[in-house]
């Protein structure tokens, strides 16, 4: 077995439904006899190649896969005792034995870093040659392609790439709308009205003030609230990441517009606006709030929150939970921040001690082909879903089964974190009437900002990157969480705030963020 000697170096910790446009003929099987290649595949779902990490069983879809190909993935995931995933990937790079394949969530930064020095296979020219259908879709988005190369020009990972336009969306409780009379909110100062009127009239009707106007399960939902004053608090799909500032990188807790708008942020927790409980409550709190008849505004995902208007039918009274138009700023402007990014740092790569890059990277052109991604999208045909007039159609004991259909996926080895182009048909089936209706009105409007899609680091870069910005982060969010608590005002602390963020190197991380865009997308 060949090593990579890793030791010396730091490693760190619309609604449009159609199809991909993959329809290039692949030859199949790959190899005439089977081939085992190893795999470390570490993501949320999953820690290890198997139905919820266990490694002892395959997913469904690997048994089909292994029958249309002749490759067979065997798994052999380091940090399995960790849902970290970068903890996984340091072990794993630290080992200096990485299996044939490296895959999972966050591998954008250590491939693209390591990738360079020769711990993984650069995929230019293997996909030019050997994989027509991860060429044809990159040849239709080429401003992917270069978003996910590495400083040294070259692809070392195929993405997940997600489909669909929205992602988090605005929900309100009509049926308590209507109960108090009122309008659904168009602006940040009828919010507020409403938001007051929820936490004072006894909306629920029990007689009791116990009512949550606001509420995030996430409580990055709550620092979004930032848009309403015209701030930002992401540039991506991911929290507290820098965003584009009229055309150069920024970070949006480094900026005025963040301090007045954190400031009615505190002003709103400090009335009883915002869950008390938001930083703690976590991810049970859609559930517990809306099944208790508590919560009355949210942030949250389109189709799942709208399934709540079916959950509780019969449980909660009159319970509806509809989807509106982000409120207009205080500018008048309306934005929706959140939305599905075209391409995630999740994916895989090909290592250095791979002895078939060809047969690898045509294993990976088959989940772009028209079979694979259907495979990789829906399951096995016959077993979770049918082809009717065309279209992959979820059986009803999927759509009806009471779970989540994208927990059922992950089940079945479909919706992995795998390279492959997601088909938003998969997630359109089990969405809600009232959530098609929701994105619909979204689409009345152009509500979706530009997305800050990330670079990649030299060597140098990447040290002023590590030496400096974990700490800041960690600083800006302690002082985000003070300042919403009520311990220190942001309006005055914000000057010996940013003095702090110089110090720490913030001016330099900037610096190098920006020189690494530059060199990525205007070089």
């Amino acid at each position: 077995m060949r090593t990579f000697n890793l030791a010396a170096a730091a490693i760190l910790g619309t609604t449009a439904l159609t199809a991909p446009a993959l329809a290039q003929d692949i030859e199949l099987p790959i190899v005439d006899e089977p081939l085992e290649l190893t795999i470390h595949m570490h993501w949320a779902r999953a820690q290890g190649y198997g139905p919820g990490g266990d490694t002892s069983k395959l997913y469904p879809v690997e048994e089909v896969a292994r029958e249309k190909t002749n490759i067979h993935l065997v798994d052999q995931t380091s940090g399995r005792n960790t849902t970290d995933n970068s903890e996984a990937m340091n072990l794993l790079l630290a080992t200096g034995d990485l299996p044939d394949i490296v895959g999972g969530s966050n591998i954008r930064q250590p491939v693209n870093e390591y990738g360079p020095q020769g711990a993984f296979v650069a995929l230019n020219d293997l996909v030019e040659e050997h994989a027509p259908n991860i060429k044809a879709w990159f040849d239709e988005h080429p401003d992917i392609w270069d978003a996910i190369s590495a400083y040294d020009g070259n692809v070392y990972y195929i993405p997940y790439l997600p489909d669909g336009k929205y992602a988090r969306a605005w929900f309100v409780r009509q049926d308590w709308l209507d109960a108090l009379g009122l309008e659904r909110p168009d602006n940040v100062d009828e919010l507020y009205e409403v938001l007051v009127a929820f936490r004072d009239q006894d909306p629920n009707g029990n007689g009791e003030k116990d009512e949550i106007p606001f509420f995030a399960r996430d409580w990055e939902e709550m620092i979004r609230l930032v848009t309403l004053w015209d701030a930002r608090s992401t540039g991506a799909d991911v929290y507290h990441q820098f965003y584009l500032k009229d055309g150069e990188v920024a970070h949006p807790y480094a900026q005025e517009a963040y301090r007045d708008a954190l400031a009615n942020i505190a002003q709103w927790y400090e009335e009883g606006l915002i869950d008390p409980e938001v930083f703690t409550r976590g991810s049970s709190a859609r559930d517990y709030l809306l099944g208790e008849n508590l919560g009355g505004v949210t942030h949250d995902w389109f189709a799942s929150t709208s399934g709540y208007n079916v959950a509780l039918e019969g449980k909660v009274e009159g319970f509806n939970f509809v989807p509106l138009l982000p409120p207009q700023s205080a500018a008048g402007v309306r934005i929706e921040e959140n939305r599905r990014i075209p391409m995630k740092p999740d994916g895989w790569a090909i290592s250095y001690s791979n002895e078939h890059p060809v047969e690898t990277i045509k294993y990976f052109d088959f989940w772009f082909s028209k079979e694979g991604a259907l495979l990789a999208n829906f399951g096995v045909e016959g077993k979770t879903w049918d082809m009717v007039d065309g279209e992959p159609v979820y059986k009803p004991e999927v759509l009806d089964s009471g779970q989540p259909v994208n927990s059922q996926m992950y089940l079945e080895g479909a919706q992995v974190y795998r390279g492959y182009p997601q088909d938003y048909r998969y997630e359109w089936q089990w969405t809600r009437d009232s959530a098609r209706e929701g994105i619909e009105l979204y689409d009345t409007e152009d509500l979706l900002v530009e997305q800050f899609l990330g670079v990649a680091f030299n060597e140098d870069e990447q040290a002023i990157y590590d030496k400096y910005y974990p700490s800041i982060q960690t600083y800006m969010l302690e002082r985000q969480q003070a300042w919403i608590l009520g311990s220190g005002d942001v309006q005055e602390d914000w000057d010996d705030y940013i003095t702090a963020l110089n110090k720490m190197g913030y001016v330099e991380v900037i610096e190098i963020m920006n020189s690494a865009y530059e060199r990525q997308y205007r070089g």
